[in-house]
């Protein structure tokens, strides 16, 4: 008996997809290839280049500040001044939407090398996350700096900071897959993305507390999975200044897992047909 004739071939059902994950692990370095990629086109030939990560949370919170805490006269929590509650929220709201926005575009903006080259495509969005992380470390030394301002010195919450972090990436991981899948096969969907991120700035808690969502709403209002990673942020960064919702933070919790099973389920159906559809 000859080798060729000693080779079997293998047919075991869901074979394929368990493969699937492992080739995730084996293309690891075609991820730090496009997520460097991402990173070095986001900032080259600009003209004011990584400094842009410091302007935008910046300005964004003096304009928050301003409209909601001096305007409105909306309370702060605690003692804590109004611009420390602001930033605050939008250190994961900006992380979210900077992941949202680029990875939705991501299948799309690499057409050539989808139709062309087999690798999991699950990978082009996951790398699009390297770049949202870079602009959140910058935006930890804004904060650092306005916590210094007011005299301000996090206590042991801070420790579970990157519990928040990962938090926040999977809150934007699951709709992000979903709007990839979706934005290959109606290509005008892309334009959903941007309104409904400027929605959500304004129905998240980011530019105000949450604890003035009246309590009887208040689990209601937590079905926006947003709304537990900024209080979580809050509650890291505010310490006992912030107590933490647990009946919204757990429903926060299960509305996340939700959405990334989701996710990831319709990217995966729907990938087979990328090629063809590009």
């Amino acid at each position: 008996m000859n080798a060729q004739s000693s080779e079997r071939l293998i047919l075991e059902a869901g074979r394929a997809d368990r493969q699937y994950w492992w080739d995730l692990w084996r293309y690891r370095e075609l991820f730090f290839i496009l997520a460097w990629r991402d990173v070095a086109i986001r900032y080259k030939q600009t003209v004011i280049g990584l400094a842009w990560a410091f302007v935008r949370p910046f300005m964004t919170m003096i304009v928050f500040t301003v409209v909601f805490g001096k305007l409105a006269k909306l309370p702060t929590e605690g003692a804590a001044p109004y611009a420390v509650l602001v930033f605050a929220g939008l250190l994961p709201w900006t992380l979210a939407s900077s992941i949202l926005n680029d990875a939705s575009g991501s299948v799309t903006g690499n057409a050539q090398l989808v139709s062309k080259v087999y690798f999991p495509r699950l990978i082009i969005p996951l790398a699009t996350v390297l770049v949202g992380l870079i602009d959140f470390c910058v935006s930890l030394v804004i904060l650092a700096g306005v916590l210094a301002w007011y005299g301000m010195m996090p206590d042991w919450h801070i420790l579970l900071l990157p519990v928040f972090v990962v938090l926040a990436v999977l809150v934007a991981i699951g709709p992000a897959l979903w709007a990839a899948a979706m934005i290959v096969k109606y290509r005008d969907f892309r334009f959903v993305i941007p309104f409904a991120v400027q929605v959500g700035l304004y129905v998240s808690p980011v530019g105000f507390s949450a604890k003035i969502i009246p309590p009887e709403w208040l689990l209601l209002y937590s079905l926006n999975p947003m709304v537990g990673v900024i209080d979580g942020f809050r509650w890291a960064i505010l310490g006992g200044e912030s107590p933490l919702y647990l009946p919204g933070f757990a429903l926060s919790l299960v509305v996340t897992a939700f959405m990334l099973w989701f996710g990831i389920h319709t990217f995966r159906r729907t990938e087979r047909s990328f090629a063809d559809m590009i």
